[in-house]
This record gives C-alpha cells, structure tokens and sequence, in this order.
C-alpha cells in the first residue's frame, strides 16, 4: 500500500502579509529606504513569527519584491521544499537552478562563492542584474566595513560578521567599483534588521580594522 506525500504548506511558518497591498508598499519603501543610504538598518515587521533560517526582514522582502515574472536562485545552504512551495505559493515567483538568470539569489555568506556566474547587468540595462539577499547573523553599524558613497554623508560602518564567506562576499561587492554601472547589490537581513550595499557604495576595511567606527547619517 502506497501513501500520499503530504504537501500542504505551513503557513504559520511561511506566514503572508496581513495586509498585502499596504504591507508590499510598506516593505517595498523601506527597501528602497536602505538601498538609497546604504549600511543604515531598517527594522522590518510586517507580520508575527520568524521564517525558518530567513528572518521577518528577508521574507518580508521577498513577498514585497517577487512577483510571477520573477526569477529566484536559491542557495544550496538555504534550499528545501518547504521555502520554494512557500515562496511560489505566496507570490507565482520562478525558481530557477542557474544563476545567471536569477533577479534575485537568496544565501548565505557561507554559501557564497565569487566564481558564482550571477548576472552583471549591461551598459544599456545595467538593472538586469542579481540582487543578492542575504542572510547573516551579525548586522550592526560598529567596527564593520567602512562603506562611503552616494547616499552617506561621510562615511558609515557596517558589521555582517567576521568569516571567511563574510569576507569574500564583501571583497566582491568592493570590486563594484570596477565595473559600474554593471554589477551586483546585496540586501542583508537578519531578524527584522534589514541593510543594502548597492553597487555605488564604496568599501573599504573590515570588521577587524583598528580605527574607531563611525556612523554618520
């Protein structure tokens, strides 16, 4: 005898927003809010309870941001069954398995690799690239990279840890520079704190450095 595998969806675990459109708008304006300051969190609640391994913020950004014209890579680390049955449930995105293709890649910096073929964008549509969303354990604005650039007045620390995937993933995001308007944002989330580097920021340091941080808004 042969059984069914039970594929109904938790919805306590991958919970939608209470309100979809204003929730979405909301969400949607403070992502933009982060992206246009670079390194300055943003506290995300758009709904009660936490995401296996996302947190509120990054679930929250991804039903803010995905839609059925959307294509998703997701990172091996953070990969399982329920999260892709979650995330087409909720908002028709596409996943997909190269991730060159992908409008937005959700890992981990464990996960990160450089050789990783994410889309750049070009000269004519540098915004058909992919925006990393990333989720970290450690998001504060002390004794972190220093980041400098449109949308800081001076300068501004942000910490996502010390590892080496930390290291590598903000190693590639400075290599930006060299290659603007071409290149790759990123989009961190850790709970409900929420901060973007996108490809303008400057980056310079590391968590390690022996200057004093600095946060100027």
């Amino acid at each position: 005898m042969t059984t069914e595998k039970d594929t109904s969806l938790d919805l306590a675990a991958w919970p939608a927003l209470a309100d979809p459109i204003h929730d979405s708008q909301r969400c949607f304006r403070q992502v933009l809010g982060a992206l246009s300051e670079p390194g300055k969190r943003q506290t995300l609640t758009p709904f009660q309870g936490s995401p296996p391994h996302l947190g509120v913020a990054l679930w929250g950004t991804l039903l803010a941001l995905c839609d059925l014209e959307t294509r998703v890579w997701i990172g091996a680390d953070l990969d399982s069954a329920s999260l892709r049955q979650a995330l087409t449930f909720h908002t028709g995105a596409r996943l997909v398995d190269d991730p060159a293709l992908a409008d937005f890649a959700l890992l981990t910096p464990e996960s990160f690799d450089p050789a990783t073929p994410f889309a750049m964008g070009s000269d004519i549509y540098p915004d058909r690239s992919t925006t990393l969303l990333v989720v970290v354990e450690t998001l504060v604005n002390q004794l972190g990279w220093r980041l400098s650039g449109p949308g800081i007045a001076e300068s501004r620390d942000l910490n996502i840890g010390d590892s080496a995937g930390c290291q590598a993933l903000m190693k590639r995001l400075g290599a930006n520079r060299a290659s603007f308007p071409c290149g790759i944002d990123a989009i961190f989330g850790a709970g409900d704190q929420l901060a973007a580097i996108p490809r303008s920021t400057r980056i310079a340091g590391g968590p390690s450095r022996p200057t004093a941080a600095t946060e100027v808004n």
